[in-house]
């Protein structure tokens, strides 16, 4: 005969647990997503209801009237002090939480954290969190867990999945030497980058996964260190691995082969809307995906491609610009000079752009052309406007052979 169990639940703090030391097997959680959304804010529409429904039988959960707010674990930059005070809060809670975590977990259990987030800084705080418990990842997975079609997608660079880290109670190395570090972290995120394209997996997820893959290799130190003695942060390990995937998103997404031969503005271009496709983003996450590509995104943003909106930027396509704003060097320029010529029906100038700049008569030109047209949704203007000019190329093609052709043949009689 099978023992009925019933199960127990507790509300407590996670920062406080009323368990003994060594007490569980396992400890599955989900923490809150650093500032990505007001939890305790959005709970106060059911609170209200579900205090007049039964609050009587449950008094003590309905004390207040509204949900509690000064101790939730949540990264507000509206409270005092503002942003910073809310990140150093939140780091030092999930700190602690991560801590009691460890100490209610027997030796060796084992412990699954779900987080995302699209920000380095807020991954930052999670790692901080982190190594300075007993906790030590030891896999990590993307998961599929968000609705793409969700009003919160809209218009924003939301993640489709979340990471989900296997974690050990072990006793974590003293030191990792930042070259060696470094080494185990490129070879280590090769593969499961890999595994990751082959999956389907794509644009910021494929960035956070990466991340997430990162972790499993310098979250074993209590802290790396250079030759110098200068000890690593967490931010810099995270620029690191940022370079790492943006070298090997844009081979991949090129199919390899050119991506040498672009310059720092056009595989940011690239890189851009394969991860973040026409949305806007927060500007330090823009920089720092810049920074990843060789681009100095202060010095771009007056130039027509680079829009900065308060604190976000968005990339502009061809139908945000007009042609008297649009140079004839960088790749990416003259593709969207090529598109907004080809939607005016211009197709001679489409000619003379091409042969005058020299990108007519390369393959790179149309093979980044293509690139950008498989990253983007059906449904955008600016993949239409690809996919237009993609259509008439082979055509074009032939008849700028035919022009380079005829002035060949004058200089031989000149």
């Amino acid at each position: 005969m099978r023992k009925l169990v019933i199960p127990k639940v507790t509300q407590a703090s996670a920062t406080k647990l009323p368990y003994p030391d060594n007490y569980f097997d396992a400890v599955f959680t989900d923490p809150p997503y650093y500032d990505n959304v007001p939890y305790s804010y959005l709970s106060d529409f059911f609170y209200v209801w579900l205090k007049r429904s039964i609050g009587d039988l449950y008094p003590e959960f309905f004390m207040t009237p509204l949900t509690p707010k000064s101790k939730e674990i949540v990264a507000y930059s509206h409270q005092e002090g503002g942003f910073e005070a809310g990140k150093r809060y939140f780091e030092e809670m999930l700190k602690k939480a991560f801590k009691e975590i460890a100490r209610v977990l027997k030796p060796n259990g084992i412990a699954t954290i779900v987080y995302t987030h699209k920000s380095t800084s807020g991954w930052e705080t999670l790692i901080n969190s982190l190594l300075e418990s007993d906790l030590v990842v030891t896999a990590s997975w993307p998961i599929d867990t968000e609705m793409k079609a969700r009003l919160r997608a809209k218009e924003s660079a939301a993640l489709a999945s979340s990471i989900y880290f296997v974690c050990r109670k072990m006793e974590r190395k003293e030191t990792g030497w930042l070259n060696e570090v470094k080494e185990k972290i490129k070879n280590h995120i090769h593969k499961k980058l890999e595994s990751l394209w082959e999956e389907g997996v794509s644009g910021a997820d494929y960035f956070v996964a990466a991340i997430g893959s990162a972790i499993e290799i310098f979250g074993k130190y209590k802290k790396v260190m250079d030759y110098e003695g200068n000890e690593i942060n967490a931010s810099k390990l995270l620029e690191y691995v940022r370079e790492i995937v943006t070298d090997y998103a844009v081979k991949q997404i090129l199919h390899n082969g050119i991506a040498e031969q672009l310059s720092p503005l056009t595989r940011f271009y690239l890189l851009w809307r394969w991860t973040y496709a026409e949305a806007r983003v927060h500007f330090d996450d823009a920089r720092k995906l810049a920074q990843s590509t060789g681009v100095n995104l202060e010095k771009e943003w007056n130039k027509g491609l680079i829009k900065k909106e308060k604190e976000f930027i968005r990339v502009l396509g061809p139908q945000d610009r007009t042609l008297d704003d649009i140079g004839n060097e960088e790749m990416v320029d003259v593709l969207h000079k090529v598109l907004l010529l080809w939607k005016a029906g211009r197709k001679e100038e489409i000619k003379d752009v091409l042969l005058e700049t020299g990108y007519g008569r390369k393959e790179s030109f149309y093979r980044v052309t293509q690139a950008i047209s498989e990253t983007l949704p059906v449904e955008s203007k600016e993949k239409k406007l690809l996919d237009g000019f993609l259509g008439i190329k082979d055509k074009l093609k032939d008849k700028l052979d035919e022009i380079e052709n005829i002035g060949k043949q004058r200089r031989l009689f000149e």
